[in-house]
């Protein structure tokens, strides 16, 4: 039996491996935290050596930065995809169905994000638990560019920071939604809808004063 499980995992191709370690990290760094998760449980969980995790990342942080980051750039790249040729639909139809679509990712993975912003505040080493900025670089500049697509002139707010603004706004209000809103004030949905509306208002001023 134990021949046959070896045998079984030289089969894996490296892409089927990286893959299962991502995943197998993403699971442990939600349930444990960035700290209290070990490179030895996300083997155990992916079923691997520690050894092949660290062939295909250099260390825990940049494992981190991948399990998270790598899922919601796929996701961007996924929805540009989809809404590459709908440059008729009217701006806020737009905006709605894709800040919609970030709430969702958001709340999915919660945990990890959650573990990194705690990460990030207490680590002595601003770059031991990864750079949030790093991770997020692709993101922000293909929202960018899908905004500045829709601007035929100059925008009062550059679109590299209104992304970035947007982005907080609708981090800050799912993460932090049990703290920021008390029992009795609103109910799940009207705070997205109040978090839609508000970040759509924003990002309006620009394609109001470009006469969108």
């Amino acid at each position: 039996m134990p021949v046959t499980e070896v045998t079984r995992r030289k089969r894996r191709s490296p892409e089927e491996i990286r893959d299962r370690v991502i995943e197998a990290a993403g699971e442990e760094f939600e349930r444990s935290g960035y700290r209290g998760a070990t490179t030895a449980a996300i083997a155990r969980r992916a079923e691997v050596t520690e050894a092949q995790i660290f062939r295909y990342f250099d260390s825990k942080a940049d494992l981190f930065r991948t399990a998270i980051f790598e899922p919601l750039n796929r996701h961007f790249a996924d929805f540009h995809a989809r809404h590459r040729d709908d440059s008729f639909m009217p701006f806020r139809e737009s905006a709605r169905e894709y800040i919609t679509e970030l709430q969702d990712f958001i709340s999915e993975h919660a945990g990890m994000l959650r573990s990194l912003v705690v990460a990030q505040a207490y680590a002595k080493d601003p770059t031991e638990s990864g750079s949030a900025l790093d991770g997020l670089n692709d993101y922000f500049a293909q929202g960018a560019a899908m905004t500045r697509r829709r601007m035929s002139e100059k925008p009062r707010v550059p679109p590299e920071l209104m992304v970035r603004v947007s982005f907080a706004a609708v981090l800050g209000c799912v993460l932090f939604e049990d703290w920021m809103f008390p029992p009795g004030m609103a109910d799940r949905q009207a705070i997205r809808d109040a978090t839609i509306d508000f970040v759509i208002d924003g990002i309006n001023a620009n394609n109001e004063a470009n006469g969108k």
